[in-house]
């Protein structure tokens, strides 16, 4: 099966192709053989080879792709975990107890396994400490630690470690912990989500105060509205934190008898207890779609099914194959057998079928599919009780909870029959990489971000090459019609939807989903808050478990930022003077050898019918580059304002040398950060050969690996469109 695209190529050959010393997977049919075969070993030695078989059809063709750790780890005998999901164990409140989960942690992700910790178990900042005389510091402060961990673990490994942290809606900390992701500096490696509970939002719809307490001893108290209206804030200025809908997370739970969720993974797509952990994989829809862009178009649930059976079966054997970091993580998993069958390409499958996201019919295809992939997930796990046994923990009463009263009477039956094999069955990950994988089919439930960008080959010789990356629908669509133009009524992406058509499309998948969706509501930068301020309101009253946003916007704080040249100087200077209201572009940069990122922003000054560059801003956390970038700044933006060909300065910039060296980005080495910041101004200025990225999006950013502007956030992840380097945290 070779690859459509050299930038699968690129992937698989890079993070899923096993090399050893004795030996090496020849192609990605080589890796698909691995992978079913080991997963097939779980099996009855006499059955074996027909699953091996089964397994391997399900594989071909990108129908069902495995998350990245089983595509990667089964069958290769490496020390690591099949795993992609876990929530550590209930953190104590005393210090011994801290750091042993913090010492937890660092083996799970060790692994490779992200992880999720509920931080609300910790008493308040300032607190008393009895017996020592002191007071405590405080759940964030505590997070900082386990941050600092992550960085190491991240440093020693090839996969960058990914965190969730959770605070409840009533611990007195709460409202540093939703501010602290103002400041770029602090929490890196970790996405933050508030666990919102059913009487806080029924305090916020009635107008009335909320206290806030910690093991029962109230603090004090503030309006909810307040506290609500702070979190959108933030979440609109820095893009977290998300929330999680605590209380429906646990009603909707088949375990809710035994077991109670107070923390996520890292992407937020699975809700797990203390030492919970899940697998992940997804039915690739695009895939199973008949006759796409005709009228008869339509999605082959026949074949769905059937897809769905092996999927099932394939997860639940990864169970018994699978490396387990921590003991207790595998005796939770063994006694639950939790798996998360998902599904990507969606988007493209409702264009294949001439159905626009997010519009009714987009919503009931969407139901219709992952309706189908439920009742054949359920029926699957009755029958594989029936024939290996129900997972230890079973009980009767789990059909009348509500994902299990919707089912219909045959499958019903068959559970009333055999039992359940599996505790929880479907849930959606994020499948940015995979999904590259699959030839660039769009990601996990989310819509298109970019229909066609360039990205750049490297070559045997060390020279790139441009390559056109296109996205499946578009792709098959070319293939079909040549030249024809796409139909823009369904060729819909990012930058085209509201964030309504975002929540409304998450809101369906939930309905038929038992755990949650990883999920990102993308807004334009310019969106006004008040069109924003609703969205998590408006996911709480559709159904869904837990939301995220994502504006592109340079984080406030307290920022290094330059003066504006305008401001007290345009008389004295002769320069001209500033219109009060301009426009430009924010470019985000980021410089490997430096934590933090770089913001240039360049805005223009309209003359006639053209514009030129009037004034440049660089802002950055990093308070080492004050100085220069002031005095950089004031100076290019004179020169800017002067008029003229001002082409010299993107030059000049890109000649200096810094003799502490440079760094590589877009295939080039870059000899210092102020030329990169000329690359930038040369590429405003319109020259194609200082671009950094094609990606036509303003929230594309510059990517940590290989420099381009093409890092997207979707589905919680930081995911780039270029190299495939992918980032969750």
């Amino acid at each position: 099966m070779p690859f459509d695209t050299p930038l699968a190529q690129e992937i698989w050959d890079k993070k899923y192709r096993f090399r050893s010393a004795s030996k090496e997977d020849a192609n990605l049919a080589g890796t698909l053989d691995r992978v079913a075969s080991a997963v097939a070993r779980a099996e009855k030695p006499a059955k074996r080879k027909e699953w091996t078989s089964r397994f391997r059809d399900a594989l071909t063709n990108f129908q069902f792709i495995p998350a990245g750790r089983i595509l990667a780890g089964a069958g290769t005998g490496r020390n690591v975990t099949l795993f992609n999901c876990f929530v550590m164990g209930t953190i104590p409140d005393d210090l011994p107890g801290i750091f042993e989960h913090l010492r937890e942690a660092a083996m799970t992700m060790q692994q490779g396994g992200g992880v999720g910790m509920d931080f609300s178990t910790i008493r308040p900042s300032g607190a008393p400490v009895v017996g020592v005389g002191a007071h405590a510091s405080g759940p964030l402060s505590f997070m900082d630690t386990w941050d600092a961990m992550c960085r190491t673990i991240m440093s020693a490994g090839q996969r960058r470690g990914a965190m969730m942290g959770c605070l409840r809606i009533d611990h007195p900390d709460i409202e540093a912990f939703i501010d602290a992701k103002r400041d770029g500096a602090r929490f890196r490696n970790f996405n933050l989500s508030v666990l919102v509970t059913d009487a806080f939002m029924e305090a916020l719809e009635s107008g009335a105060d909320w206290t806030l307490q910690h093991a029962g001893t109230p603090y004090r108290t503030v309006a909810a509205r307040d506290l609500w209206d702070r979190l959108m804030q933030a979440t609109y200025d820095a893009a977290e934190p998300g929330v999680i809908f605590i209380d429906r997370v646990n009603s909707d739970n088949n375990l809710a008898g035994i077991e109670t969720i107070s923390a996520s993974n890292p992407c937020g797509e699975q809700m797990l207890p203390p030492y919970g952990a899940c697998l992940l994989g997804s039915i690739n829809l695009a895939r199973l779609v008949k006759a796409p862009f005709e009228q008869e178009a339509a999605l082959d649930v026949d074949q769905l099914e059937r897809l769905t059976e092996s999927a099932v079966r394939f997860l639940d054997n990864v169970i018994d194959i699978s490396r387990f970091p921590l003991e207790a993580q595998e005796r939770e998993a063994k006694a639950k057998r939790r798996i998360g069958l998902g599904i990507t390409g969606l988007a493209d499958a409702l264009i294949f079928c001439g159905a626009r996201y997010g519009s009714p019919d987009a919503l009931a295809k969407t139901e219709l599919w992952l309706g189908a992939i439920k009742r054949a997930a359920y029926r699957t796990s009755a029958l594989l009780a029936g024939e290996k046994g129900t997972y230890p923990l079973y009980d009767a009463a789990v059909l009348d909870r509500p994902n299990l009263l919707e089912l219909d009477e045959e499958t019903r039956a068959l559970i009333k029959a055999h039992g359940l094999r599996n505790g929880c069955l479907t849930s959606i990950a994020p499948t940015g990489t995979t999904s590259l994988l699959a030839d660039n089919v769009s990601s996990g439930v989310e819509p298109v971000f970019a229909f066609s960008y360039i990205r750049k080959v490297k070559q045997a010789d060390g020279s790139t090459r441009d390559e056109a990356v296109t996205d499946y629908a578009l792709a098959l669509w070319k293939s079909l019609h040549g030249d024809m133009p796409p139909p823009e009524e369904t060729f819909v992406s990012v930058q085209t939807l509201t964030p309504a058509d975002h929540v409304r499309m998450q809101a369906a998948a939930q309905k038929h989903v038992d755990s949650s969706i990883s999920k990102t509501v993308n807004c334009p930068a310019g969106i006004n808050f008040d069109a924003f301020k609703d969205i998590y309101l408006e996911g709480y009253r559709l159904g869904c478990k837990g939301l995220t946003t994502y504006r592109p916007n340079a984080i406030t704080g307290s920022v290094l930022s330059t003066i504006d040249p305008a401001a007290s100087t345009q008389d004295e200077t002769g320069l001209p003077p500033r219109s009060a209201r301009l426009t430009g572009a924010t470019y985000k940069l980021k410089w490997p050898p430096i934590a933090h990122a770089v913001y240039v922003t360049i805005n223009d000054s309209e003359e006639g019918q053209n514009t030129r560059p009037f004034e440049i801003f660089v802002n950055s956390k990093n308070m080492e580059h004050y100085a220069w970038t002031l005095a950089l700044t004031r100076m290019i933006s004179a020169v800017f304002r002067r008029g003229g060909d001002v082409s010299f300065v993107a030059e000049e910039l890109q000649a200096v040398f810094d003799p502490q060296g440079g760094a590589f980005m877009d295939g080039r080495y870059v000899p210092s950060l102020p030329a990169a910041i000329g690359r930038i101004v040369a590429e405003h200025l319109g020259h194609a050969d200082a671009a950094a990225s094609t990606v036509q999006d303003e929230s594309a950013r510059c990517c940590p690996k290989c420099g381009q502007k093409a890092l997207v956030r979707k589905e919680g992840c930081d995911t780039c469109l270029e190299c495939g380097h992918s980032k969750c945290g």
